[in-house]
């Protein structure tokens, strides 16, 4: 069974906007939806390193501010001709609490 560590209110992340965590394995994303869903990447865009955390949130897709890559929030991937993929993170909301998967905080490397 999946354990999840509270780490934000919904409420911290405005409709259509973005947070940034930093984690043992990186800085990861968290991204807010106009409907209210709540996703995470890695903040990273493969293609030049953009920020995602600091790009556009359109439907359940990011656009990256440096080059325009077009990032699907559920699965990572970018759309259209571009190649390329980011992590996602297990995330969900409880009772307006953000939790992210606690074995996804716990594996990898300092940041």
């Amino acid at each position: 069974m999946t354990r999840y560590v509270d780490i934000a209110s919904l409420e911290d992340i405005p409709a259509q906007g973005a947070r940034l965590i930093r984690t043992t394995d990186g800085c990861v994303a968290l991204f807010r939806t106009a409907d209210n869903r709540v996703f995470a990447l890695d903040d990273r865009c493969p293609h030049k390193g953009g920020p995602l955390s600091e790009g556009i949130v359109h439907g359940h897709q990011v656009t990256c501010p440096l080059h325009d890559w077009v990032f699907d929030l559920t699965t990572g991937a970018a759309r259209g001709a571009d190649q390329g993929a980011v992590r996602t993170w297990p995330v969900r909301v409880e009772r307006g609490r953000i939790l992210i998967s606690a074995e996804s905080l716990m594996r990898g490397k300092a940041a």
